[in-house]
């Protein structure tokens, strides 16, 4: 019999997922003979009491003979255990510094780690993802954030009627607030002082599209890049808002102006890239940034910017969601992210230092780094059901085996980035951040 752990989420107090949901497992059950060990939890969306009744066993902690362990954030150090198989979002492919001393530990304990992120079909896509509750919960947050800096600046709102997230108890709920609110901006139109009201969104993928979800409930006009930059902000209807959607063309241009722009080169060669993203900035009252990025790419507003922006008079901009949360990322302002119980800052330009809250001069910037989590049933559910398929074959895989003979799903064999504690062929890249910490 295959025995499978559920570990307690212990890196955010408010992280609130679960990768197996007792429906999930109620499922399994019936269909494999595999149990399921639950480690009790009093914040986890579903119950201990929930998994019980379909079966689960509920622990204090892991058995030690439970070899596969399922869970959402990073583990603990302290949590690994010789030759176990672990599934989670490690957020180590990027090199990321601060979790290479984890990615250490799980080495040496010849950890088979498999990366959800990394989980994707022949295309590439990826298959198991929790990027749409991301992205209706930065929408949702993201015009909260609206609607109370503006209150903070005496003017009354449509969106002041709305609460962050994690305060609804479904997403259905919040969907009626949005409806409520299109509903006034239809009959009664936007404050004048405040139209019009322009939503930028970065990106097109899983992000973007719950974004879009949400926005497209309101009464809107859609948008190209180029139409934004002709938009008459002294002419413009309050009863409705603006949306544009930015992808790769519209944010980054070839340094080279002898060359155009090319999709593919421009994966391939970031490098011979510059912004010019911030040519849109003084025409948006939201950015709700959706798109990935690394390094080697351009920033799209840098605090060089910011500062020159807001040395020229108080911008349009007032809330950057920044919803994909690079730290020092492509929104360079972004110093850190969030917690869901301290969620905004106000980013002085000026001074270039950043005050928790909404008071402040500056732009307000959301970057909750859990965002699924303010969605946890959901985006839980959601996700369980992508992974179903995956789960008896992971439980049931011989890792003793070379990485070459080893029987696993394609799409699972392709995310595991430890195979008994070594770097697959796909992830040797790794080493390199390995290396700055362990030289």
């Amino acid at each position: 019999m295959n025995k499978i752990g559920i570990r307690h989420e212990d890196k955010y107090l408010l992280e609130k997922r679960v990768a197996i949901t007792p429906a999930h497992i109620l499922k399994l059950k019936k269909e494999t003979d595999l149990e399921f060990y639950v480690q009790s939890s009093a914040k986890r969306v579903f119950k201990d009491k929930e998994y019980a009744d379909v079966g689960a066993h509920i622990v204090e902690s892991i058995p030690d003979d439970v070899k596969t362990i399922f869970g959402v954030k990073e583990m603990s150090m302290d949590s690994f255990r010789d030759d176990n198989t672990c599934i989670f979002f490690s957020h180590t492919i990027k090199g990321q510094a601060y979790n290479m001393p984890m990615l250490k530990s799980m080495m040496d304990k010849r950890i088979n780690l498999i990366e959800y992120e990394r989980i994707v079909n022949d295309e590439g896509k990826r298959v198991i993802f929790f990027g749409r509750y991301a992205g209706l919960a930065g929408a949702i947050n993201s015009l909260w954030s609206l609607g109370q800096r503006w209150l903070k600046k005496g003017v009354a709102n449509p969106f002041a009627q709305l609460v962050q997230a994690h305060k609804y108890n479904t997403l259905d709920d919040a969907i009626e607030v949005f409806k409520e609110i299109a509903l006034e901006i239809k009959i009664n139109g936007l404050p004048k002082e405040l139209a019009p009201v322009v939503v930028g969104i970065t990106g097109y993928g899983n992000v973007a599209k719950g974004v879009q979800e949400l926005i497209d409930l309101f009464p809107h006009v859609s948008l190209s890049a180029s139409e934004l930059l002709e938009l008459d902000l002294s002419d413009s209807d309050n009863n409705h808002i603006y949306k544009v959607v930015f992808k790769e063309e519209d944010i980054s241009e070839p340094i080279d102006a002898n060359h155009s722009f090319e999709l593919q080169d421009y994966y391939h060669y970031p490098e011979k890239y510059k912004n010019k993203f911030e040519h849109y900035v003084p025409k948006l009252t939201v950015l709700m940034n959706c798109m990935y990025w690394n390094a080697n790419y351009p920033r799209i507003i840098t605090k060089d910017f910011l500062h020159d922006h807001f040395s020229n008079g108080q911008p349009r901009l007032e809330v950057i969601g920044d919803i994909t949360c690079d730290p020092d990322g492509s929104i360079e302002c972004t110093h850190k992210g969030t917690l869901i119980q301290d969620p905004v800052f106000v980013y002085n330009p000026i001074s270039r230092i950043p005050t928790m809250g909404f008071d402040g001069e500056g732009i307000l910037v959301m970057a909750v780094d859990i965002l699924p989590s303010e969605l946890p049933r959901e985006a839980s559910m959601a996700f369980g059901d992508a992974l179903l398929p995956f789960v008896e074959a992971i439980s049931k895989a011989d890792f003793s085996v070379s990485f070459e003979d080893l029987k696993l799903p394609a799409e699972i064999k392709k995310a595991l980035i430890l195979h008994e504690g070594k770097l697959t062929p796909d992830f040797q890249y790794i080493n390199r951040y390995l290396k700055i910490i362990n030289p």
